[in-house]
């Protein structure tokens, strides 16, 4: 599941873990404790090679259970401070260096590989897991997106979330290294005018409607 943020790819993702008893992952949870780290440890973000020579040191531990996901660093619980402004304004910056990501999408696929997970992020289609059975890019126009979010934020400002999320679109999208982009064989889904329930929905259509073709292919190679 990829897409920029407020489309609702958390909310949409740990809903559809939840009704096929699949685990979750955010994997933009994990870019976010790398950025808390960095922050807490006084990395110059403004040095790329700085985070790169650290981004080996912290242990980060995402949880998979969509019913409570955590994430940990070095042990430390940090699903508040992961939210914080100051780590919202920096991810980008720390996610674009290619040894952070490199290092993480290592992670990210070795959790993946034990099966039965839904994904959130922004290259998992293109660049984590390619061959997934099923691939969703959640869109949502930039007025809603905004609206989310600030119902989320204490004391923020529709215009002021759509402000920030135009730079980290911007940023996300033209960074050198797996940049936000819809994979081939994506199905495009925009969740403007739907309810949560809905574009649940509609994605779990997807997924039995996948199953179903794969059983399809399953009897004609033994036929």
């Amino acid at each position: 599941m990829d897409g920029p943020s407020g489309s609702g790819k958390s909310s949409v993702s740990r809903g559809v873990a939840r009704a096929l008893g699949l685990r979750y992952l955010d994997t933009g949870a994990m870019y976010r404790a790398m950025t808390w780290w960095m922050l807490s440890q006084g990395v110059d973000l403004g040095d790329p090679a700085a985070i790169a020579a650290r981004c080996v040191e912290p242990s980060i531990q995402p949880g998979t259970d969509p019913d409570g996901p955590t994430i940990h660093v070095d042990g430390v619980d940090v699903g508040g401070p992961i939210r914080e402004a100051d780590v919202t304004g920096a991810v980008s910056v720390v996610a674009a260096v290619p040894e952070v990501r490199v290092r993480l999408v290592a992670s990210q696929r070795e959790i993946i590989g034990a099966g039965g997970i839904v994904v959130e992020g922004r290259d998992i289609g293109t660049v984590v897991w390619p061959d997934a059975p099923v691939k969703v890019y959640l869109t949502a126009s930039p007025e809603a997106r905004a609206r989310r979010r600030s119902a989320e934020v204490a004391g923020s400002t529709v215009e002021a979330q759509q402000q920030a999320m135009a730079r980290r679109d911007a940023l996300d999208s033209t960074r050198k290294t797996d940049p936000l982009s819809m994979a081939a064989g994506a199905v495009e889904l925009d969740t403007t005018a739907l309810t949560l329930d809905e574009v649940i929905a509609e994605v779990l259509r997807l997924v039995a409607e996948q199953a179903s073709l794969s059983g399809r292919d399953q009897i004609h190679e033994r036929t």
